[in-house]
């Protein structure tokens, strides 16, 4: 029976199914061997560097989440229906979820850097058109969202048993109606101050 050719794919593939159904904690060298059925020593020829395999892991967790909620979003309910997805993730592949929380972002000194980073324009842009407010007032309801749905989703994917989705997505709601509240309030103050200024 050929020997088997271990390549780099099928380690980086094993180290990422490890890592999601253990956590980045058990992707070790013996784990990964193990998973693809092989010595440790093909394994070592591709993991000289255990935090560059790391790194690799994580960013097919980002490329999985990323497809993930493309493919979990209502096109006609872009703001809610993406937050429900993150949630809904957080509850079906906790492991991931903590992976991709918790990984190192660069260049990031400011929460609108870190909104740049990981959101799609295309949802504020609708949350614009949707709402009737400006592009600006969009982006910050959408990082308020953000925030706070990457926030509530942490708890849910680091607590056992867990709490029930339906909970989670009443808190969400809540909070939504919250945000958007908040950015119509300065709307029509900011309206009003328009009124106000043309007046005198």
């Amino acid at each position: 029976m050929p020997k088997q050719r271990i390549t780099k794919e099928m380690v980086v593939d094993a180290a990422f199914e490890i890592a999601r159904n253990g956590g980045m904690e058990q992707v070790m060298v013996k784990n990964i061997a193990g998973k693809i059925g092989c010595s440790v020593q093909p394994i070592y020829s591709y993991c000289k560097n255990m935090e560059g395999l790391r790194r690799d892991v994580a960013e097919r967790t980002r490329c999985f989440i990323k497809e993930y909620i493309e493919t979990h979003i209502d096109p006609s309910d872009l703001f809610r229906s993406t937050g429900r997805a993150y949630i809904r993730l957080a509850e079906e592949e906790p492991k991931l979820f903590q992976i991709f929380v918790l990984g190192q972002r660069e260049n990031i000194a400011s929460l609108d850097d870190l909104y740049r980073a990981e959101s799609d324009p295309q949802i504020a842009e609708a949350i614009a058109g949707q709402l009737g407010i400006e592009a600006d007032q969009a982006r910050k309801l959408h990082m308020n969202m953000l925030i706070y749905t990457i926030g509530i989703g942490t708890i849910l994917a680091v607590t056992t048993p867990g709490i029930p989705p339906d909970e989670i997505w009443k808190q969400q709601e809540t909070a939504y109606e919250a945000f958007v509240k908040q950015i119509l309030e300065e709307r029509t103050g900011d309206s009003d101050g328009k009124k106000d200024n043309h007046h005198l």
